[in-house]
Protein backbone atom coordinates (compact mmCIF):
# COMPACT_ATOMS: atom_id res chain seq x y z
CA UNK A 1 0.00 0.00 0.00
CA UNK A 2 0.93 3.65 -0.25
CA UNK A 3 1.45 4.49 3.27
CA UNK A 4 2.13 8.29 4.27
CA UNK A 5 6.15 7.83 3.96
CA UNK A 6 7.48 11.12 5.38
CA UNK A 7 9.42 10.19 8.53
CA UNK A 8 9.00 6.57 7.60
CA UNK A 9 5.98 6.09 9.72
CA UNK A 10 4.52 3.33 7.79
CA UNK A 11 6.17 0.94 9.71
CA UNK A 12 4.68 1.37 12.98
CA UNK A 13 0.56 1.52 11.69
CA UNK A 14 0.00 -2.44 12.87
CA UNK A 15 -3.08 -2.98 15.16
CA UNK A 16 -2.20 -2.27 18.51
CA UNK A 17 -1.33 -5.25 20.28
CA UNK A 18 -0.25 -7.29 17.65
CA UNK A 19 3.76 -6.45 18.55
CA UNK A 20 4.07 -8.84 20.77
CA UNK A 21 4.31 -11.76 18.46
CA UNK A 22 7.93 -11.12 18.24
CA UNK A 23 8.46 -12.66 21.65
CA UNK A 24 7.29 -16.07 20.82
CA UNK A 25 9.01 -18.88 19.23
CA UNK A 26 10.43 -18.53 15.28
CA UNK A 27 8.93 -20.53 13.04
CA UNK A 28 11.42 -20.20 10.54
CA UNK A 29 11.52 -24.13 10.70
CA UNK A 30 7.98 -24.97 10.34
CA UNK A 31 7.06 -28.38 8.77
CA UNK A 32 4.56 -28.53 6.22
CA UNK A 33 1.76 -31.05 6.34
CA UNK A 34 2.25 -33.55 3.54
CA UNK A 35 -1.35 -34.24 2.89
CA UNK A 36 -2.25 -30.67 1.19
CA UNK A 37 -3.92 -31.56 -2.07
CA UNK A 38 -1.53 -31.70 -4.99
CA UNK A 39 -2.21 -28.18 -6.88
CA UNK A 40 -2.88 -29.31 -10.21
CA UNK A 41 -6.06 -29.89 -8.75
CA UNK A 42 -6.73 -27.17 -6.50
CA UNK A 43 -3.85 -25.22 -7.10
CA UNK A 44 -2.41 -22.81 -4.15
CA UNK A 45 -1.46 -19.84 -6.73
CA UNK A 46 1.60 -17.53 -5.85
CA UNK A 47 1.77 -14.19 -7.91
CA UNK A 48 4.91 -12.02 -7.07
CA UNK A 49 3.94 -8.26 -8.07
CA UNK A 50 5.87 -5.46 -7.84
CA UNK A 51 5.11 -2.13 -9.53
CA UNK A 52 6.75 0.43 -10.03
CA UNK A 53 6.81 4.35 -9.89
CA UNK A 54 9.78 6.86 -11.24
CA UNK A 55 9.56 8.94 -7.85
CA UNK A 56 8.20 9.52 -4.97
CA UNK A 57 7.54 13.13 -4.08
CA UNK A 58 6.53 12.43 -0.01
CA UNK A 59 10.03 12.20 0.99
CA UNK A 60 13.39 13.79 -0.49
CA UNK A 61 15.54 11.21 0.47
CA UNK A 62 13.73 8.56 -1.77
CA UNK A 63 15.01 9.81 -5.40
CA UNK A 64 14.82 8.26 -8.53
CA UNK A 65 17.97 6.26 -7.96
CA UNK A 66 16.82 4.82 -4.78
CA UNK A 67 13.56 3.50 -6.32
CA UNK A 68 15.17 2.11 -9.50
CA UNK A 69 17.91 0.22 -7.51
CA UNK A 70 14.55 -1.56 -5.50
CA UNK A 71 13.52 -2.76 -8.52
CA UNK A 72 17.07 -4.00 -9.25
CA UNK A 73 17.31 -5.99 -6.00
CA UNK A 74 14.28 -7.34 -6.43
CA UNK A 75 14.94 -8.71 -9.83
CA UNK A 76 18.29 -9.95 -8.19
CA UNK A 77 16.53 -11.71 -5.57
CA UNK A 78 13.92 -13.37 -7.35
CA UNK A 79 16.27 -14.52 -9.86
CA UNK A 80 18.31 -15.86 -7.14
CA UNK A 81 15.50 -18.17 -6.29
CA UNK A 82 14.46 -18.90 -9.69
CA UNK A 83 11.36 -16.64 -9.24
CA UNK A 84 9.30 -15.74 -11.88
CA UNK A 85 6.61 -12.73 -11.27
CA UNK A 86 4.96 -9.60 -12.65
CA UNK A 87 6.16 -6.02 -13.16
CA UNK A 88 3.57 -3.24 -13.34
CA UNK A 89 4.80 -0.08 -14.24
CA UNK A 90 2.76 3.48 -13.96
CA UNK A 91 3.67 5.45 -17.33
CA UNK A 92 6.04 7.76 -16.00
CA UNK A 93 8.33 4.64 -14.99
CA UNK A 94 7.06 3.09 -18.74
CA UNK A 95 8.83 6.01 -20.33
CA UNK A 96 11.89 6.00 -18.89
CA UNK A 97 14.63 4.36 -20.43
CA UNK A 98 16.29 2.85 -17.04
CA UNK A 99 13.12 0.55 -16.36
CA UNK A 100 12.98 0.06 -19.98
CA UNK A 101 16.23 -1.55 -20.34
CA UNK A 102 15.97 -3.84 -16.88
CA UNK A 103 12.85 -5.72 -17.87
CA UNK A 104 12.88 -6.46 -21.47
CA UNK A 105 16.34 -8.36 -20.45
CA UNK A 106 13.93 -10.35 -17.68
CA UNK A 107 13.36 -13.84 -19.49
CA UNK A 108 9.54 -13.93 -20.67
CA UNK A 109 8.96 -17.07 -19.98
CA UNK A 110 8.57 -16.58 -16.34
CA UNK A 111 8.68 -13.24 -16.36
CA UNK A 112 5.52 -10.60 -16.98
CA UNK A 113 5.66 -6.57 -18.24
CA UNK A 114 2.09 -5.22 -17.01
CA UNK A 115 0.31 -1.66 -16.50
CA UNK A 116 -0.04 0.09 -13.26
CA UNK A 117 -2.86 2.07 -13.17
CA UNK A 118 -2.45 5.31 -11.39
CA UNK A 119 -1.88 8.26 -13.35
CA UNK A 120 1.11 10.34 -13.21
CA UNK A 121 1.37 14.20 -15.01
CA UNK A 122 3.05 12.83 -17.82
CA UNK A 123 0.52 10.62 -19.26
CA UNK A 124 -2.83 13.16 -17.94
CA UNK A 125 -0.84 15.46 -20.11
CA UNK A 126 -0.05 13.86 -23.04
CA UNK A 127 -3.57 12.98 -23.36
CA UNK A 128 -4.46 16.41 -24.09
CA UNK A 129 -5.78 17.38 -20.68
CA UNK A 130 -4.79 19.59 -17.44
CA UNK A 131 -2.86 18.23 -14.40
CA UNK A 132 -4.06 19.20 -11.47
CA UNK A 133 -2.33 17.42 -8.97
CA UNK A 134 -0.48 18.41 -6.12
CA UNK A 135 2.80 16.74 -7.30
CA UNK A 136 4.05 15.24 -10.74
CA UNK A 137 2.54 11.91 -8.76
CA UNK A 138 -0.34 12.34 -6.49
CA UNK A 139 -2.17 9.34 -4.90
CA UNK A 140 -5.53 11.42 -4.22
CA UNK A 141 -8.24 9.70 -5.85
CA UNK A 142 -9.48 12.42 -7.98
CA UNK A 143 -6.16 13.30 -9.63
CA UNK A 144 -4.43 9.90 -9.46
CA UNK A 145 -7.19 7.31 -10.32
CA UNK A 146 -9.10 6.82 -13.51
CA UNK A 147 -12.37 7.39 -10.86
CA UNK A 148 -11.01 11.57 -11.21
CA UNK A 149 -11.98 11.82 -15.00
CA UNK A 150 -14.44 11.32 -17.29
CA UNK A 151 -15.44 8.43 -19.35
CA UNK A 152 -14.30 9.76 -22.24
CA UNK A 153 -11.33 11.15 -20.54
CA UNK A 154 -10.21 7.76 -19.45
CA UNK A 155 -10.38 6.33 -22.69
CA UNK A 156 -7.96 8.88 -24.41
CA UNK A 157 -5.43 8.16 -21.52
CA UNK A 158 -5.75 4.40 -21.97
CA UNK A 159 -5.06 4.90 -25.97
CA UNK A 160 -1.74 7.08 -24.51
CA UNK A 161 -0.69 4.35 -22.20
CA UNK A 162 -1.05 1.22 -24.27
CA UNK A 163 0.09 2.80 -27.58
CA UNK A 164 3.52 3.91 -25.39
CA UNK A 165 3.93 0.52 -23.91
CA UNK A 166 3.28 -1.40 -27.25
CA UNK A 167 6.07 1.03 -28.76
CA UNK A 168 8.81 0.09 -25.92
CA UNK A 169 7.99 -3.76 -25.86
CA UNK A 170 6.27 -4.48 -28.62
CA UNK A 171 2.46 -5.89 -27.67
CA UNK A 172 -0.18 -4.50 -25.34
CA UNK A 173 0.28 -5.59 -21.64
CA UNK A 174 -2.32 -8.49 -20.34
CA UNK A 175 -2.43 -7.39 -16.80
CA UNK A 176 -3.53 -3.83 -15.19
CA UNK A 177 -3.36 -3.65 -11.73
CA UNK A 178 -4.56 -0.72 -8.96
CA UNK A 179 -5.75 -0.08 -5.59
CA UNK A 180 -8.92 0.22 -7.76
CA UNK A 181 -9.81 0.82 -11.41
CA UNK A 182 -13.54 1.61 -12.36
CA UNK A 183 -15.52 -0.22 -14.29
CA UNK A 184 -16.02 2.13 -17.60
CA UNK A 185 -11.63 1.96 -18.01
CA UNK A 186 -11.81 -1.84 -17.70
CA UNK A 187 -14.79 -2.68 -20.11
CA UNK A 188 -12.40 -0.05 -22.36
CA UNK A 189 -9.42 -1.95 -21.97
CA UNK A 190 -10.78 -5.00 -22.23
CA UNK A 191 -12.82 -4.57 -25.69
CA UNK A 192 -10.56 -2.72 -27.18
CA UNK A 193 -7.13 -3.82 -26.58
CA UNK A 194 -8.20 -7.38 -24.68
CA UNK A 195 -6.26 -7.23 -21.15
CA UNK A 196 -6.67 -10.81 -19.52
CA UNK A 197 -5.90 -10.10 -15.68
CA UNK A 198 -6.59 -7.19 -12.75
CA UNK A 199 -5.69 -6.79 -9.23
CA UNK A 200 -7.04 -4.55 -6.54
CA UNK A 201 -6.34 -4.01 -3.05
CA UNK A 202 -7.30 -6.56 -0.47
CA UNK A 203 -10.45 -5.08 1.57
CA UNK A 204 -9.60 -2.07 3.83
CA UNK A 205 -11.86 0.96 5.10
CA UNK A 206 -10.18 4.39 5.28
CA UNK A 207 -6.50 3.38 4.37
CA UNK A 208 -5.00 5.83 2.30
CA UNK A 209 -8.60 7.47 1.77
CA UNK A 210 -9.66 4.49 -0.48
CA UNK A 211 -12.26 1.72 1.02
CA UNK A 212 -12.81 -1.68 -0.70
CA UNK A 213 -15.66 -3.01 2.08
CA UNK A 214 -17.62 -6.23 1.61
CA UNK A 215 -16.46 -7.53 -1.51
CA UNK A 216 -15.26 -10.88 -2.59
CA UNK A 217 -12.68 -11.42 -0.07
CA UNK A 218 -9.89 -13.47 -1.67
CA UNK A 219 -8.65 -15.19 -4.39
CA UNK A 220 -10.90 -13.37 -8.23
CA UNK A 221 -13.79 -12.79 -9.28
CA UNK A 222 -15.61 -11.76 -12.37
CA UNK A 223 -16.68 -8.13 -11.86
CA UNK A 224 -20.28 -6.86 -12.99
CA UNK A 225 -20.12 -4.50 -16.09
CA UNK A 226 -20.95 -1.47 -14.26
CA UNK A 227 -19.13 -1.83 -11.42
CA UNK A 228 -15.48 -3.18 -11.11
CA UNK A 229 -16.21 -4.29 -7.21
CA UNK A 230 -18.71 -6.53 -7.15
CA UNK A 231 -19.02 -9.71 -8.18
CA UNK A 232 -21.50 -10.49 -10.78
CA UNK A 233 -23.82 -13.03 -10.67
CA UNK A 234 -24.44 -13.71 -14.69
CA UNK A 235 -22.45 -14.01 -17.72
CA UNK A 236 -24.25 -11.37 -19.53
CA UNK A 237 -23.63 -8.55 -16.73
CA UNK A 238 -19.88 -10.04 -15.99
CA UNK A 239 -16.91 -8.48 -17.75
CA UNK A 240 -14.53 -11.58 -18.02
CA UNK A 241 -11.34 -10.26 -16.91
CA UNK A 242 -11.02 -11.96 -13.36
CA UNK A 243 -9.66 -9.41 -10.36
CA UNK A 244 -7.28 -10.38 -8.44
CA UNK A 245 -7.30 -9.35 -4.35
CA UNK A 246 -3.69 -8.14 -3.72
CA UNK A 247 -1.56 -7.98 -0.62
CA UNK A 248 -2.04 -11.24 0.88
CA UNK A 249 -4.48 -9.98 4.04
CA UNK A 250 -4.46 -11.46 7.67
CA UNK A 251 -7.29 -13.83 7.75
CA UNK A 252 -8.11 -12.99 11.69
CA UNK A 253 -6.81 -9.62 12.45
CA UNK A 254 -6.65 -7.45 9.53
CA UNK A 255 -10.53 -7.32 9.71
CA UNK A 256 -10.86 -5.62 13.02
CA UNK A 257 -7.72 -3.76 13.10
CA UNK A 258 -8.68 0.32 13.47
CA UNK A 259 -11.76 -0.52 15.20
CA UNK A 260 -13.02 3.12 17.08
CA UNK A 261 -10.68 5.23 14.44
CA UNK A 262 -11.22 6.26 10.80
CA UNK A 263 -8.59 4.14 9.20
CA UNK A 264 -7.43 1.01 9.27
CA UNK A 265 -3.91 -0.58 10.10
CA UNK A 266 -2.30 -2.67 7.53
CA UNK A 267 -1.52 -6.54 8.47
CA UNK A 268 -0.29 -7.83 4.95
CA UNK A 269 2.05 -10.10 3.33
CA UNK A 270 3.34 -6.96 2.40
CA UNK A 271 7.39 -7.15 3.44
CA UNK A 272 7.64 -3.94 4.64
CA UNK A 273 5.51 -4.38 7.78
CA UNK A 274 7.67 -6.04 10.52
CA UNK A 275 4.95 -7.39 12.50
CA UNK A 276 3.29 -9.17 9.30
CA UNK A 277 5.20 -9.59 6.06
CA UNK A 278 8.88 -8.68 7.47
CA UNK A 279 8.21 -11.22 10.03
CA UNK A 280 9.23 -15.30 9.95
CA UNK A 281 6.94 -15.92 12.63
CA UNK A 282 4.01 -14.31 10.66
CA UNK A 283 5.09 -14.93 7.32
CA UNK A 284 5.83 -18.86 7.85
CA UNK A 285 2.65 -19.01 9.78
CA UNK A 286 0.29 -17.17 7.25
CA UNK A 287 1.53 -19.93 4.66
CA UNK A 288 1.20 -22.90 6.39
CA UNK A 289 -2.47 -21.76 6.67
CA UNK A 290 -2.85 -20.91 2.75
CA UNK A 291 -1.29 -24.17 1.83
CA UNK A 292 -2.74 -26.03 4.24
CA UNK A 293 -6.24 -24.92 4.91
CA UNK A 294 -9.47 -25.32 3.24
CA UNK A 295 -9.72 -23.37 -0.01
CA UNK A 296 -12.48 -25.50 -2.20
CA UNK A 297 -11.58 -24.28 -5.99
CA UNK A 298 -8.36 -22.90 -5.20
CA UNK A 299 -6.17 -20.70 -3.08
CA UNK A 300 -4.28 -17.15 -4.33
CA UNK A 301 -1.87 -14.76 -2.74
CA UNK A 302 0.00 -12.00 -4.14
CA UNK A 303 4.00 -11.30 -3.27
CA UNK A 304 5.84 -8.33 -3.72
CA UNK A 305 6.20 -5.06 -3.32
CA UNK A 306 6.15 -1.28 -4.95
CA UNK A 307 8.90 -0.14 -5.00
CA UNK A 308 8.00 3.60 -2.82
CA UNK A 309 8.99 1.51 -0.43
CA UNK A 310 12.54 1.06 -1.08
CA UNK A 311 14.86 -1.49 -0.91
CA UNK A 312 16.13 -0.72 2.65
CA UNK A 313 12.85 -1.20 4.21
CA UNK A 314 11.72 -4.22 2.27
CA UNK A 315 14.39 -6.23 1.91
CA UNK A 316 13.99 -8.57 5.35
CA UNK A 317 10.54 -9.38 4.69
CA UNK A 318 11.78 -10.15 0.82
CA UNK A 319 14.67 -12.31 2.22
CA UNK A 320 12.29 -14.20 4.49
CA UNK A 321 9.72 -14.55 1.81
CA UNK A 322 11.73 -15.29 -1.19
CA UNK A 323 13.30 -18.86 -0.07
CA UNK A 324 9.89 -19.74 1.17
CA UNK A 325 8.38 -19.41 -1.89
CA UNK A 326 10.82 -20.97 -3.66
CA UNK A 327 10.81 -24.07 -1.01
CA UNK A 328 7.34 -24.38 -1.16
CA UNK A 329 6.70 -24.24 -5.37
CA UNK A 330 9.76 -27.17 -5.20
CA UNK A 331 7.61 -29.13 -2.83
CA UNK A 332 4.57 -28.85 -5.22
CA UNK A 333 2.58 -26.87 -2.60
CA UNK A 334 1.74 -23.73 -4.32
CA UNK A 335 2.07 -22.60 -8.11
CA UNK A 336 4.37 -19.58 -8.93
CA UNK A 337 3.40 -18.01 -11.74
CA UNK A 338 2.62 -14.38 -13.40
CA UNK A 339 -0.59 -12.47 -13.46
CA UNK A 340 -1.55 -12.87 -16.83
CA UNK A 341 -0.65 -16.53 -16.12
CA UNK A 342 -3.14 -17.12 -13.14
CA UNK A 343 -5.56 -14.95 -15.46
CA UNK A 344 -5.94 -17.45 -18.22
CA UNK A 345 -5.80 -20.43 -16.63
CA UNK A 346 -8.92 -18.31 -14.40
CA UNK A 347 -10.90 -17.93 -17.45
CA UNK A 348 -10.34 -21.06 -18.34
CA UNK A 349 -11.62 -23.16 -15.73
CA UNK A 350 -14.11 -20.48 -14.91
CA UNK A 351 -17.63 -20.06 -16.92
CA UNK A 352 -18.58 -17.59 -13.13
CA UNK A 353 -17.10 -16.24 -10.36
CA UNK A 354 -16.09 -19.95 -8.66
CA UNK A 355 -16.80 -20.48 -4.79
CA UNK A 356 -13.96 -20.43 -2.79
CA UNK A 357 -12.39 -20.21 0.91
CA UNK A 358 -9.46 -19.28 2.92
CA UNK A 359 -9.00 -21.19 6.22
CA UNK A 360 -6.73 -20.55 9.28
CA UNK A 361 -6.96 -23.24 11.25
CA UNK A 362 -4.36 -22.45 13.76
CA UNK A 363 -3.39 -18.73 15.33
CA UNK A 364 -0.06 -17.38 15.73
CA UNK A 365 1.95 -18.43 18.69
CA UNK A 366 -0.10 -17.58 22.12
CA UNK A 367 -3.36 -17.20 20.49
CA UNK A 368 -6.44 -19.27 19.65
CA UNK A 369 -8.29 -17.72 17.18
CA UNK A 370 -9.32 -19.36 14.29
CA UNK A 371 -11.50 -18.32 11.21
CA UNK A 372 -12.28 -19.39 7.56
CA UNK A 373 -13.68 -17.17 5.24
CA UNK A 374 -16.14 -18.11 2.40
CA UNK A 375 -16.50 -16.77 -1.40
CA UNK A 376 -19.38 -17.30 -3.89
CA UNK A 377 -20.93 -14.99 -6.77
CA UNK A 378 -23.75 -14.47 -4.11
CA UNK A 379 -22.40 -13.84 -0.64
CA UNK A 380 -19.10 -13.71 1.57
CA UNK A 381 -19.43 -14.95 4.87
CA UNK A 382 -16.81 -14.75 7.68
CA UNK A 383 -16.62 -17.44 10.97
CA UNK A 384 -14.21 -16.46 13.40
CA UNK A 385 -13.58 -18.29 16.50
CA UNK A 386 -12.36 -17.36 19.84
CA UNK A 387 -12.31 -18.24 23.61
CA UNK A 388 -14.52 -20.96 22.77
CA UNK A 389 -17.45 -19.52 21.03
CA UNK A 390 -18.33 -18.62 17.58
CA UNK A 391 -19.30 -15.40 15.63
CA UNK A 392 -20.69 -15.05 12.56
CA UNK A 393 -18.24 -11.80 11.42
CA UNK A 394 -19.31 -10.49 8.47
CA UNK A 395 -21.96 -11.76 5.62
CA UNK A 396 -22.21 -9.16 2.30
CA UNK A 397 -24.77 -10.12 -0.40
CA UNK A 398 -23.67 -9.32 -4.08
CA UNK A 399 -25.70 -7.51 -6.35
CA UNK A 400 -24.40 -6.97 -9.84
CA UNK A 401 -27.41 -4.39 -10.21
CA UNK A 402 -25.66 -2.37 -7.83
CA UNK A 403 -23.92 0.25 -10.08
CA UNK A 404 -20.79 2.31 -9.09
CA UNK A 405 -21.23 6.06 -9.11
CA UNK A 406 -17.20 6.21 -10.49
CA UNK A 407 -18.57 3.89 -13.68
CA UNK A 408 -20.14 7.28 -15.04
CA UNK A 409 -19.55 9.85 -13.07
CA UNK A 410 -15.90 11.72 -11.38
CA UNK A 411 -15.09 11.21 -8.46
CA UNK A 412 -15.66 14.32 -6.03
CA UNK A 413 -13.09 13.93 -2.95
CA UNK A 414 -9.90 12.93 -2.62
CA UNK A 415 -11.07 9.25 -1.28
CA UNK A 416 -13.22 6.58 -2.88
CA UNK A 417 -15.79 4.12 -1.83
CA UNK A 418 -16.67 1.00 -2.75
CA UNK A 419 -19.26 -1.11 -1.08
CA UNK A 420 -21.38 -3.96 -1.55
CA UNK A 421 -24.61 -5.27 0.28
CA UNK A 422 -24.21 -5.97 4.59
CA UNK A 423 -26.10 -8.20 6.40
CA UNK A 424 -23.88 -8.55 9.36
CA UNK A 425 -20.33 -6.25 9.35
CA UNK A 426 -18.43 -6.53 12.85
CA UNK A 427 -16.35 -3.96 12.12
CA UNK A 428 -18.19 -0.99 10.82
CA UNK A 429 -21.00 -2.00 13.17
CA UNK A 430 -19.12 -2.30 16.39
CA UNK A 431 -17.16 -0.53 18.85
CA UNK A 432 -13.85 -1.23 20.55
CA UNK A 433 -14.92 -3.08 23.52
CA UNK A 434 -18.39 -4.39 21.99
CA UNK A 435 -18.01 -6.43 18.58
CA UNK A 436 -20.98 -7.05 16.48
CA UNK A 437 -21.76 -10.17 14.85
CA UNK A 438 -24.21 -13.59 14.83
CA UNK A 439 -23.79 -14.78 17.95
CA UNK A 440 -24.57 -19.03 19.05
CA UNK A 441 -27.18 -19.21 21.72
CA UNK A 442 -28.78 -21.34 24.20
CA UNK A 443 -30.76 -20.92 27.36
CA UNK A 444 -29.24 -22.63 30.64
CA UNK A 445 -31.29 -22.03 33.94
CA UNK A 446 -33.82 -19.29 32.28
CA UNK A 447 -30.32 -17.63 30.94
CA UNK A 448 -29.35 -17.43 27.58
CA UNK A 449 -25.29 -18.23 27.61
CA UNK A 450 -23.06 -18.53 24.39
CA UNK A 451 -22.58 -22.01 23.08
CA UNK A 452 -19.33 -23.07 23.61
CA UNK A 453 -17.04 -25.74 21.74
CA UNK A 454 -13.49 -27.33 20.67
CA UNK A 455 -11.58 -27.09 17.63
CA UNK A 456 -13.56 -26.85 14.36
CA UNK A 457 -12.76 -29.51 11.12
CA UNK A 458 -13.56 -27.67 7.95
CA UNK A 459 -13.68 -29.55 4.89
CA UNK A 460 -14.85 -29.78 1.26
CA UNK A 461 -17.07 -33.20 0.80
CA UNK A 462 -18.09 -32.34 -2.75
CA UNK A 463 -18.07 -29.52 -5.21
CA UNK A 464 -18.82 -26.37 -4.22
CA UNK A 465 -19.76 -27.32 -0.53
CA UNK A 466 -17.76 -26.20 2.31
CA UNK A 467 -18.55 -28.32 5.35
CA UNK A 468 -17.95 -26.48 8.93
CA UNK A 469 -18.23 -29.25 11.82
CA UNK A 470 -17.82 -28.09 16.06
CA UNK A 471 -17.71 -30.32 18.26
CA UNK A 472 -19.48 -28.48 21.28
CA UNK A 473 -19.25 -28.52 25.29
CA UNK A 474 -22.14 -26.70 25.90
CA UNK A 475 -23.96 -29.56 24.73
CA UNK A 476 -23.29 -33.17 23.86
CA UNK A 477 -22.66 -32.81 20.41
CA UNK A 478 -22.07 -31.15 17.24
CA UNK A 479 -22.69 -27.95 15.23
CA UNK A 480 -22.50 -28.60 11.61
CA UNK A 481 -22.55 -25.60 8.93
CA UNK A 482 -23.29 -26.78 5.29
CA UNK A 483 -22.07 -23.68 3.19
CA UNK A 484 -22.82 -23.65 -0.64
CA UNK A 485 -23.27 -20.98 -3.31
CA UNK A 486 -26.34 -19.62 -2.37
CA UNK A 487 -27.64 -21.06 0.94
CA UNK A 488 -25.90 -22.08 4.68
CA UNK A 489 -27.97 -24.52 6.72
CA UNK A 490 -27.07 -24.99 10.45
CA UNK A 491 -27.81 -27.70 12.59
CA UNK A 492 -26.99 -29.84 16.17
CA UNK A 493 -26.77 -33.35 16.18
CA UNK A 494 -26.06 -35.00 19.70
CA UNK A 495 -28.13 -35.73 23.05
CA UNK A 496 -29.60 -33.69 24.62
CA UNK A 497 -29.46 -30.76 22.37
CA UNK A 498 -31.06 -27.73 23.74
CA UNK A 499 -33.15 -24.60 22.34
CA UNK A 500 -30.20 -22.77 20.62
CA UNK A 501 -30.47 -20.02 18.04
CA UNK A 502 -28.66 -16.71 16.84
CA UNK A 503 -28.81 -13.18 17.95
CA UNK A 504 -27.55 -10.44 16.07
CA UNK A 505 -25.99 -7.16 17.95
CA UNK A 506 -24.55 -4.03 16.66
CA UNK A 507 -23.42 -1.88 19.13
CA UNK A 508 -23.53 1.12 16.67
CA UNK A 509 -27.17 0.54 15.30
CA UNK A 510 -28.18 3.33 13.20
CA UNK A 511 -27.97 3.52 9.86
CA UNK A 512 -28.61 -0.26 9.58
CA UNK A 513 -29.93 -1.20 6.28
CA UNK A 514 -33.11 -3.63 7.64
CA UNK A 515 -36.20 -2.20 7.42
CA UNK A 516 -38.36 -4.77 8.33
CA UNK A 517 -38.38 -8.31 10.04
CA UNK A 518 -41.13 -10.85 9.12
CA UNK A 519 -41.01 -14.12 10.18
CA UNK A 520 -39.48 -15.62 6.83
CA UNK A 521 -37.55 -12.50 5.13
CA UNK A 522 -36.01 -9.52 6.77
CA UNK A 523 -35.92 -6.42 4.09
CA UNK A 524 -33.13 -4.46 3.68
CA UNK A 525 -31.72 -1.13 1.47
CA UNK A 526 -28.76 -0.24 1.28
CA UNK A 527 -27.48 2.77 -1.49
CA UNK A 528 -31.00 2.64 -2.80
CA UNK A 529 -30.73 -0.72 -3.63
CA UNK A 530 -33.63 -3.24 -2.19
CA UNK A 531 -32.69 -7.00 -0.78
CA UNK A 532 -33.34 -9.21 1.16
CA UNK A 533 -32.41 -11.99 3.53
CA UNK A 534 -34.59 -15.39 2.97
CA UNK A 535 -35.16 -18.31 6.07
CA UNK A 536 -36.06 -21.43 4.05
CA UNK A 537 -35.98 -23.47 7.11
CA UNK A 538 -36.33 -21.80 10.23
CA UNK A 539 -38.04 -17.97 11.55
CA UNK A 540 -36.57 -14.64 12.29
CA UNK A 541 -37.87 -12.70 14.41
CA UNK A 542 -37.40 -9.25 17.23
CA UNK A 543 -36.83 -10.60 20.47
CA UNK A 544 -37.22 -7.12 22.36
CA UNK A 545 -33.99 -6.78 23.80
CA UNK A 546 -30.52 -4.95 22.29
CA UNK A 547 -30.94 -7.61 19.66
CA UNK A 548 -31.20 -6.22 16.13
CA UNK A 549 -33.48 -9.83 15.28
CA UNK A 550 -32.88 -13.73 16.13
CA UNK A 551 -32.62 -16.58 14.09
CA UNK A 552 -34.65 -19.54 14.90
CA UNK A 553 -34.33 -22.86 13.53
CA UNK A 554 -37.33 -25.74 12.67
CA UNK A 555 -37.07 -29.21 13.48
CA UNK A 556 -33.04 -28.28 14.63
CA UNK A 557 -32.27 -26.87 11.27
CA UNK A 558 -31.84 -23.38 10.33
CA UNK A 559 -31.31 -22.68 6.31
CA UNK A 560 -30.78 -19.19 4.53
CA UNK A 561 -30.70 -18.18 1.25
CA UNK A 562 -27.96 -15.46 0.78
CA UNK A 563 -28.64 -15.09 -2.67
CA UNK A 564 -31.20 -12.93 -2.45
CA UNK A 565 -33.57 -14.74 -3.63
CA UNK A 566 -32.12 -14.99 -7.19
CA UNK A 567 -33.01 -17.74 -9.17
CA UNK A 568 -29.73 -17.83 -11.61
CA UNK A 569 -27.90 -21.13 -12.63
Amino acid sequence: MIKKIGKRTILTCMVIGFACIGIFCSFTNMQFSDKTTKIKDRPKIVNIVNFIRLLEPRDSLITQDVLYQTVVKQVEIMKKYKLGGTFLLQYDALIDPRYQKLLKELPADSFEIGAWWELPQPLIEKAGLKWRGRFPWDWHADIGFSTGYTPQEREKIIDVYMADFKKFFGYYPKSVGSWFIDAHSLNYMYDKYKIVASANCKDQYGTDGYTLWGGYWNQAYYPSRINSYMPAQTVENQLPVPIFRMLGSDPIRQYDTGLGSKRQGVITLEPVYPEAGGSATWVNWFFKEFVEGESMAFNYTQAGQENSFTWDAMSKGFEIQMPLIARLRDEGKIKVETLEASGLWFKKNFKLTPVTSFTANHDLPGGDLKTVWFNSRFYRLNLLWENGALRIRDIHMFDEKLPSAYTTQKATSNECSFFTLPIVDGYLWSKNEDLAGLRFKTIVDGKEILIKGGDPVISNPSEGKLLVSWPLTTFKGTLVIDISEKQMTVSITGENVGKWFLDLTAPKAENLPFKSVKSAQIDCEFEGLPYSLNAIAGSFSKPGNDNIFRMSPKGNVLTLDLSNGRNVK
